[in-house]
């Protein structure tokens, strides 16, 4: 074969001759050039997909130990947390029942010294008889609700034994506001009734007349107590009854403290039961040192006796 090459220099040609061997060799190469590709293609392709398999499978073992890792440590976590609340709704519980046991113990005294142990206040220390087997609890969940069980029947006694004292309070406040309204304090110490509430013969004029008190015959300066809790509305001279002391009190009662020597209060004051609030004395109206006690109610007079009685 004969393959003539022309120049532009000159235009010179030049031929060269190739034999058939080199003709043949070389259509060959041409023709099996794509074959080859494709066989490198493929050898590629098939080498690389083991690898990926391989990987993916690697990839997802690793996975799969991570996420058991991570269940382990949340389940650890879980159990943790779940020991902690118990423990804490545990010493919970002894708070409770510490303090439902003073609860009841001092309910049970103030009942004994209000004498009102008779079933209207139930301070019992006792919980109500219970039994039965005992069996193993199925989870740690179960025993928890059984202690939340017990919380909230234990909140429930704390809050009714709160209940009783508070009405336990109220009735003793009201009690104590009674008992210091009543007029029932002896207002002298020492001395002795001279003389009686009602008709006596008068001792200054020896004629029939009204007494609307009692007198109370002591040495000059012997102290004089409110017969009962209320406020002065009056200190100072007034007439027959010389130095007089005026106390208004509850349920529209009042009581004079008549023929004074000195005064401990005056008008306006607050006073308590059996507070010092003058001395005797013989000031007005009167034949010696002593005191002359009225009480009235809604403006009528009473004999003052009614109350001392009561003491």
């Amino acid at each position: 074969m004969n393959i003539i090459i022309v120049t532009e220099r000159g235009g010179t040609s030049r031929a060269l001759q190739l034999s058939s061997p080199w003709v043949i060799t070389g259509l060959a190469g041409i023709l099996l050039m794509p074959i080859i590709t494709a066989l490198l293609v493929w050898q590629l392709g098939g080498s690389q997909e083991p690898a990926d398999d391989s990987v993916a499978a690697l990839d997802y073992e690793q996975v799969w130990q991570q996420s058991a890792q991570d269940y382990e440590l949340g389940s650890d976590y879980i159990k943790e947390e779940s020991r902690v609340q118990l423990e804490h709704m545990t010493q919970q519980l002894a708070r409770l029942q510490t303090r439902l046991s003073r609860l009841d113990a001092l309910g049970e005294r103030i009942t004994e010294l209000a004498e009102l142990s008779d079933g209207e206040f139930d301070f019992n220390t006792e919980d109500p008889g219970m039994g039965g087997p005992e069996l193993p609890s199925a989870s740690g969940a179960s025993e928890g609700e059984d202690v939340q069980a017990v919380l909230d029947r234990l909140s429930a006694r704390v809050e009714d034994r709160a209940q009783q004292l508070q009405l336990l309070e109220e009735l003793m406040l009201n009690r104590k506001t009674d008992a210091d309204a009543a007029l029932d304090f002896t207002p002298v110490k020492t001395g002795y009734i001279s003389s009686g509430f009602g008709r006596r013969a008068d001792p200054i004029t020896r004629r029939i007349a009204m007494h609307s008190g009692l007198d109370f015959a002591a040495p000059q300066g012997t102290p004089i107590h409110a017969v009962g809790a209320g406020v002065v509305t009056f200190a100072g001279r007034r007439g027959a009854y010389g130095n007089m002391i005026e106390i208004s009190h509850s349920g529209g009662y009042k009581t004079r403290y008549a023929h004074a020597h000195t005064f401990n209060v005056k008008k306006g004051d607050l006073v308590r039961k059996g507070e010092q609030i003058a001395t005797v004395g013989s000031t007005g109206r009167s034949t010696g040192p002593h005191l002359h006690l009225e009480v009235y109610r809604n403006g009528k007079a009473i004999d003052p006796a009614r109350f001392l009685a009561l003491k």
